[in-house]
């Protein structure tokens, strides 16, 4: 029994059928939204609602008697049953900012489709090199802030008054939202060598720093890739070769009869 049920929550038909459920309770979760799509079809919607909590459930608590204590031996499989776990959270008075945790089903998606679940696990793979990066632009972003705030504070209190309002206009420049015309240019009218300080910022931060971000993303991404591609091809060569050893096993019986 257990094993047809271990067998039956492996098949891709079964997972589609997930993938798909988790897509149309995204839709319906969406349509919650809309006050006058509720007052026509509320009643439907939350039904509807309520029998995708039910699908999840129900696999969640199938996977547990498949796999029983293996279960939790799967980051991926912990991750479904906290989020099904916190949408089984009753909505009172108390936990009704709660309700829009529902969302969070759309998450499972990340853990059906493999080519999500292949860039979440390059972006965690990514993690400690990225801590290096933002430690180095902690630093960057320190050291400029201080140096602004004894530049332009006095004259821009709103802008480079604390070290903390310096640090939230840097960090303001280095997306480069309104930086010239809203931040940069009026300081260069008051200090005209401004520019001097805030070019070579956006060039260190916007360009080098975030540039060697995304290229630890990108080869974390793709030494996930070659690992999932090795696994594969490692498994491909056990089955041929076990089904090698099968044929010669026979062949070697079937010589056996003819000596016979």
């Amino acid at each position: 029994m257990t094993q047809r049920l271990k067998s039956l929550l492996e098949t891709p038909y079964f997972g589609n059928f997930i993938m798909g459920v988790i897509i149309f309770n995204a839709i319906l979760l969406g349509l919650e939204t809309s006050q006058t799509i509720m007052s026509r079809a509320g009643g439907l919607i939350m039904f509807l609602d309520r029998l995708c909590l039910a699908v999840f459930v129900t696999e969640i608590v199938a996977k547990l008697i498949a796999y029983r204590f293996r279960f939790f031996r799967d980051g991926w499989n912990i991750f479904d049953f906290l989020i099904v776990a916190i949408s089984l959270i009753p909505v009172t008075q108390g936990f009704s900012a709660l309700r829009a945790l529902r969302i969070l089903r759309v998450l499972r998606l990340v853990s059906t489709a493999p080519r999500l679940r292949r860039v979440v696990e390059g972006l965690i793979s990514a993690l400690p090199g990225m801590a290096s990066v933002f430690a180095l632009m902690a630093l960057i972003f320190y050291v400029a802030a201080v140096i602004a705030t004894k530049l332009f504070g006095l004259t821009f209190p709103e802008w480079f008054g604390t070290l903390a309002r310096s640090g939230y206009s840097l960090f303001q420049i280095m997306t480069l939202e309104s930086w010239s015309m809203g931040i940069v240019r009026p300081v260069m009218e008051i200090y005209p060598l401004a520019w001097m300080f805030f070019v070579p910022f956006i060039m260190v931060t916007t360009f080098a720093v975030v540039n060697l971000l995304v290229g630890l993303i990108v080869n974390s991404m793709q030494d996930a890739h070659h690992e999932e591609t090795n696994a594969e091809t490692g498994a491909y060569r056990e089955d041929v070769t076990d089904r090698l050893l099968s044929i010669e096993k026979q062949l070697d019986a079937l010589l056996e009869q003819q000596k016979r």
